[in-house]
């Protein structure tokens, strides 16, 4: 058996290593209808409850209180990678086919909490080291 210094390319214990696109592709393919819809929307603020650059997605809570908003990972704008607390302002846009529930689009970091922020050209590793 291999240790773990010395596995080869066909491991399957290799480690495996999230290529971040350059430039980073922030929109996701939309109906025309949906898009315009959302860049109608006004811009509505928030804090980012969760997000995990991972998973790919996250949750935002609105300032108003109401319920939390999913944001994909596509939906970030900005080169930094979002941090609990961070405050955002976003967008609301439909998610079809019947359109009763919203997600956050068009998202940019406004307040940025003291945390260390990484940008999105690290290497997700880099993000979860605790010392």
């Amino acid at each position: 058996m291999s240790s773990p210094n010395s596995l080869t390319p066909e491991s399957p214990n290799k480690t495996f290593s999230l290529q971040v696109p350059s430039p980073i592709i922030t929109k996701r393919s939309r109906t025309k209808s949906t898009t315009e819809i959302a860049s109608t929307n006004p811009d509505v603020k928030g804090k980012v409850k969760y997000f995990c650059r991972t998973k790919g997605h996250g949750f935002v809570t609105p300032e108003d209180g109401t319920e939390d908003i999913f944001v994909h990972i596509s939906d970030i704008e900005g080169e930094y990678i979002p941090l609990e607390g961070d405050e955002v302002t976003y967008r609301l846009c439909p998610i079809p086919p019947k359109r009763e529930k919203c997600q956050a689009t068009h998202v940019k970091i406004i307040n940025f909490t003291p945390e260390v922020h990484h940008r999105w050209d690290c290497l997700p590793e880099e993000e979860h080291h605790q010392t």
